[in-house]
């Protein structure tokens, strides 16, 4: 019997946080795409992702609410959430709480140098091995992420996951919409259900490109942009 797989993207951000791209916009979009699934986990807030969840129906798709928690030791991932994890709290707390939610909990580009990750225990990511007891409180490693800078910490992150028996997902990363699936989850099935099942026996692949210079150049833009937007918004408050 043949088994047919299907692709998700794990790891989205919207204009809730610091993506480019409103929940309409992202729908739209994936509605073109290959996408069965996707989880939108924008930075410790799951507003665009219940809203998104809302209105998948009328695109096509189904959306995972998620969220990227930051948590004291380093960025969370956590799928199929019902209320929302605050920030800046302890990992084993994090993930006890997401526990009680009944939901997946995944180490994101947990060896980029350049975020905040897991894996990374000096401020330029040396020593990343020194402490892998943090592997016991996850259900899988993103072995893929399309946006970080070297495919090194990829490999790593797919290394560690193997030594450690965990299941492995990909993302893009995305944080506007050229970016949207180019990192991916491949697992059998084509339901949300199907994708938490194929986490849990470890049935699922992880896949994609990297995002490359030209795209690594477009987000970091629309960070700026972003940045300077909301620095001009009060004093253009103050001349009306």
């Amino acid at each position: 019997m043949e088994i047919n797989y299907s692709k998700a993207d794990l790891h989205l951000h919207t204009t809730a946080s610091d993506g480019a791209a409103t929940v309409r916009e992202l729908l739209a979009h994936v509605a073109r795409t290959d996408l069965r699934v996707i989880a939108v986990t924008d930075h410790d807030t799951i507003t665009a992702a219940l809203e998104a969840q809302q209105m998948a129906g009328a695109y096509g798709v189904e959306v995972i609410v998620g969220e990227e928690v930051s948590t004291r030791e380093g960025h969370l991932l956590v799928l199929f959430l019902e209320q929302e994890l605050p920030p800046g709290r302890p990992l084993a707390e994090t993930v006890a709480a997401a526990r009680a939610q009944d939901a997946l909990v995944i180490a994101p580009h947990p060896f980029g140098f350049l975020v905040n990750s897991l894996g990374r225990t000096g401020p330029l990511g040396f020593g990343r091995h020194a402490m892998p007891a943090w592997a016991m409180h996850v259900d899988a490693v993103e072995s893929f992420n399309a946006g970080l800078w070297s495919p090194r910490n990829n490999t790593l992150a797919a290394q560690f996951a193997a030594a450690h028996g965990l299941s492995v997902v990909g993302g893009s990363d995305s944080h506007h919409l050229p970016t949207v699936g180019a990192g991916y989850t491949r697992f059998p099935g084509c339901t949300a259900a199907d994708l938490r099942h194929a986490i849990v026996q470890r049935q699922t692949r992880a896949a994609g490109v990297m995002w490359g210079t030209l795209r690594q150049a477009e987000a970091g833009a629309l960070q700026v942009r972003r940045g300077l937007s909301g620095l001009l918004t009060p004093a253009a408050a103050t001349i009306s």
